[in-house]
C-alpha cells in the first residue's frame, strides 16, 4: 500500500531537523502495519538479514545476533527482536521509506523494524544519526533527553547505554505517530503492549570514515606518490625543529590529494553508494535481450529499482552500487537516480539509443531493476 505522510516538510526542516526532537502525532493517518510478527521472525531466521534480540530480565541485559532458529523460549515479556535493512527484503515494508524521499537519498541508511513484547526495549542510548521512529501496532512510551555530555557504558558487550536522564519528551506513541530524534539526544523506549516500531535512519559519515576510505582509494589508484621536496632549502640554525612553512607544505600535499575533482568524485561516488547491508539480488537474474527491455517499456510496462540499491548523480557522474556508470545518455541516467519506478515516460527517446538500451539491459540482468510480474 502507498503511505501518505501528513507532515509540513518546510516547517519541519526549519524547526526540528538536526535541531530538536519532536513527536508528530498522527503523521500517518489510519496506519496499517506492512509486516506481521511472524514475517519479521522469518526474516530474522535468514543468514543474509542482520538481526538481534535484546532482553532485560532481573536487571540483566542480554543480546544475541541472528540468524535465529526459534523464539518460543523467550517468554511473553522483556525482550525485543530487531532487524536491519528490512526495506531490502520486504517490499510492503519498503513502501514506508518512499514518503521520506524529500530528504537526500545519499543520507538514507535503512529501515530497521523492532517487534517488542511488554517490557521490551534496548535501554537508554544515543544514536549518531537522524531517525524517524514510526509507531505501529501497540503502544510504547518514549523518553528523550536533552543533548548534553553523558557517560556511556556497556551493560553487555553488544549494548552501549547512557545514564538515566531527565526527559524533555515523555509520551506514549500510538499507531501512526512519529518520534523524530536528531543525533546526540539520549532516548529510551518502553513497551506497554506488543508493539512494532519502524525506524527510518539517515546517517552522515564521520571524518574518520571519510579519511580512511579515501586512503584506501588513494592506494588502489596509486595516488599521492609524489615525495616531499624542498629545493629552496637553506642552512638550518636549529636542525631539530620543523619550521611552520614546512609543516604547511606537508599539509598542502595532503589537501592537494583530495582537491582533484575527478578523483574526489570517483571516490565519494563509490564510497557513498556502497550498501552497508546485503541486497536481495536474485541468485540468477533474468537474461533479457535489449529488444525485450525496449519493447516491454514501449508497451507500457515499468521497471522497479531493487529496494536498498544506491543510485546517485554526483557532479557529471552516475554511480550504482559502488560502480561508476559510463552512460550514453546522461538525462536518462539522471532519471534512474531520480525515480524508483521508470518507464517510457521517464526515459523517453533514450530507449531509441542502442548504447543506452544496452546499458539498461545490463543493469536489469544484474538484478538492479526488474519488471513486476
Amino acid at each position: 500500500m502507498a503511505y501518505q505522510l501528513n507532515l509540513n516538510w518546510p516547517e519541519f526542516f526549519e524547526k526540528y531537523w538536526q535541531k530538536q526532537p519532536v513527536v508528530l502525532k498522527g503523521a500517518f493517518p489510519n496506519f496499517v502495519d506492512p509486516i506481521t510478527p511472524d514475517e519479521l521472525a522469518g526474516l530474522a531466521m535468514e543468514p543474509e538479514v542482520d538481526s538481534r534480540i535484546v532482553s532485560h530480565v532481573n536487571g540483566q541485559w542480554q543480546a544475541w545476533n541472528g540468524p535465529f532458529e526459534a523464539f518460543d523460549h523467550l517468554g511473553e515479556s522483556n525482550w525485543s527482536l530487531l532487524a536491519q535493512a528490512v526495506n531490502h527484503w520486504h517490499a510492503p515494508s519498503a513502501e514506508l521509506v518512499k514518503p521520506f524521499r524529500v530528504l537526500p537519498e545519499w543520507r538514507f541508511d535503512d529501515l530497521m523494524i523492532s517487534y517488542s513484547v511488554p517490557g521490551g526495549g534496548v535501554g537508554p542510548h544515543i544514536d549518531q544519526y537522524d531517525v524517524f521512529i514510526i509507531q505501529g501496532m501497540g503502544s510504547r512510551r518514549w523518553r528523550v533527553g536533552d543533548k548534553l555530555p553523558m557517560r556511556q557504558f556497556c551493560p553487555h558487550p553488544a549494548l552501549l547505554h547512557v545514564d538515566p536522564f531527565p526527559p524533555i519528551i515523555d509520551e506514549d506513541l500510538e499507531p501512526g505517530d512519529i518520534l523524530y530524534i536528531p543525533p546526540g539526544f539520549p532516548h529510551d523506549g518502553f513497551t506497554h503492549k506488543e508493539a512494532f516500531n519502524y525506524s527510518i535512519g539517515f546517517r552522515g559519515p564521520n571524518g574518520r570514515d571519510l579519511i580512511s576510505s579515501f586512503a584506501d582509494y588513494a592506494l588502489e589508484n596509486d595516488l599521492g606518490g609524489e615525495h616531499y621536496s624542498d629545493p629552496d632549502l637553506t642552512c638550518r640554525e636549529h636542525p631539530g625543529r620543523v619550521e611552520e612553512y614546512e609543516l604547511e607544505r606537508v599539509r598542502n600535499m595532503m589537501i592537494e590529494m583530495i582537491s582533484k575533482p575527478e578523483h574526489f568524485t570517483q571516490w565519494f561516488g563509490s564510497f557513498i553508494t556502497t550498501p552497508r547491508h546485503e541486497l536481495d539480488i536474485a541468485p540468477e537474474p533474468d537474461d533479457y535481450q535489449v529488444e525485450d527491455i525496449v519493447d516491454a517499456l514501449k508497451e507500457g510496462q515499468v521497471l522497479t529499482r531493487l529496494s536498498g540499491l544506491r543510485v546517485l548523480h554526483i557532479g557529471d557522474s552516475f554511480f550504482i552500487n559502488s560502480e561508476c556508470l559510463e552512460t550514453a545518455d546522461p538525462q536518462a541516467a539522471d532519471a534512474l537516480c531520480r525515480y524508483t519506478i521508470i518507464g517510457h515516460k521517464e526515459l523517453g527517446n533514450a530507449l531509441d539509443n542502442p548504447a543506452f538500451a544496452q546499458e539498461l539491459t545490463d543493469l536489469v540482468n544484474q538484478g538492479y531493476w526488474y519488471f513486476n510480474e
